[in-house]
């Protein structure tokens, strides 16, 4: 059945436009409150995989549903997800990506989704993939009359250089232009990459949700030298940090090549490397000897070995909001990261970090040996980066986001 041919669905189309004003100002409508939001977020892969994008939706879930709104989330799901997920989840049809089989690639919205969408009559669709789903998503959300909300939460467009497809960045930067374009309102994740969207001529079609970092959690105090000690470091050995997924994309060959430039210096380090992915062994063949592959860590234990290494490298490009570096920041870390608009959000430059041109192994061997070499540059570095990471906590990031939703039925 067409949708918009529905009687009911008329009905709901009509009354959403009615209430649709436009662009977001985050001063919504009079008596107008979070518990009035119905809100049907379709995900790329909301649970299949720990990272930073599903941790900032299943995040945004959760405090919606504190709030008193109601959300329904749409994505590929697996037989052995990576976390319980926040919300209601409906799985809809997908396959596995080649090579990558931990991620799910949506086949686009059925005829029983689409009736699913409808029974729940959403005041918002929000779109956080752009991929076949969100696309069919987006043209929904016409369909009904809902204000259309869009987040972008990867630099798809840098993945290519990482695979030898170079020549096809082009072609996905006005993929993602044209599909960021149908929104009523993008969601950034730092008003840098927000300057760097202005561009595409959105005018006020475009506003930041930022991040939070669980300050509980991530802490210096979890620093252990124990820990260390039962992990074969001496209490002086200096202990550079990769943390992250372990795929070709998060700078692992850029990271590798800076640790042997360092040992050629005459630096002995043991690099200790947080995380898992389809790449590990790759990773641990170029690393010289003596890396120390500690694998996925969670709670406690991943806020300990985060606490007690001593400077975070991290070489990636495709970074939308970095939330490694902010993590590692929180945790007292010197963070040596790749001058990109991820970073600059976070980092000042040699005040509460050190930003490195991107690909540039020289620059971050350079800045790891310096570190390494200085301890007390290296301590009020990591002292100024967990005092900078306390301006982020996740009550504030997702009130926004309450707030342009309701900025949009004005």
């Amino acid at each position: 059945m067409d949708l918009i041919r529905d009687p009911d669905v008329r009905s709901i189309a009509l009354e959403r436009a009615s209430l649709f004003a436009g662009a977001p100002d985050r001063s919504p409508m009079r008596n107008c409150s979070a518990k009035d939001l119905r809100i049907a977020l379709f995900s790329g892969n909301y649970n299949c995989v720990r990272d930073g994008a599903n941790n900032a939706l299943n995040h945004l879930v959760s405090y919606l549903l504190q709030q008193g709104a109601q959300v329904r989330v749409y994505s590929p799901t697996v037989a052995r997800p990576a976390f319980e997920p926040a919300g209601d989840l409906v799985s809809v049809r997908s396959i596995a990506i080649p090579g990558r089989s931990e991620y799910r690639l949506s086949l686009g919205i059925d005829r029983k989704t689409r009736a699913d969408v409808r029974r729940f009559a959403p005041t918002h669709i929000h779109v956080s993939a752009p991929d076949p789903q969100g696309y069919q998503a987006q043209a929904l959300a016409r369909e009904l009359g809902c204000p259309l909300v869009t987040s972008l939460h990867t630099r798809f467009e840098t993945y290519f250089e990482y695979y030898g497809l170079r020549p096809l960045r082009p072609w996905v930067e006005r993929y993602l232009r044209n599909f960021y374009a149908r929104s009523d309102l993008v969601l950034v994740p730092n008003q840098q990459i927000l300057e760097e969207l202005k561009a595409w001529e959105m005018g006020n079609r475009l506003a930041v949700w930022s991040r939070g970092v669980d300050r509980q959690l991530f802490h210096p105090s979890h620093r252990s030298l124990d820990w260390r000690r039962s992990q074969g470091w001496g209490d002086e050995d200096v202990i550079p940090l990769f943390f992250g997924r372990l795929v070709r994309e998060k700078g692992i060959g850029e990271f590798s090549q800076a640790i042997a430039k360092s040992i050629e210096a005459g630096l002995i380090v043991r690099p200790m490397i947080v995380g898992d992915g389809p790449a590990k062994i790759e990773f641990a063949r170029q690393l010289p000897g003596g890396a120390r592959f500690l694998g996925h860590l969670s709670g406690k234990e991943l806020a300990t070995a985060i606490a007690s290494a001593d400077v975070l490298i991290n070489p990636s490009t495709t970074e939308a909001f970095g939330n490694v570096n902010l993590e590692a920041m929180s945790s007292g870390l010197a963070v040596v990261s790749a001058d990109v608009p991820s970073a600059q959000a976070l980092i000042s430059h040699n005040d509460n970090g050190v930003l490195v041109p991107p690909h540039d192994v020289a620059g971050y061997a350079e800045a790891l040996t310096g570190l390494a070499r200085n301890d007390r540059k290296r301590s009020l570095l990591g002292s100024a980066a967990a005092a900078a990471a306390t301006a982020f906590t996740w009550s504030a990031a997702l009130t926004d986001v309450v707030q342009d939703y309701l900025g949009l039925i004005g």
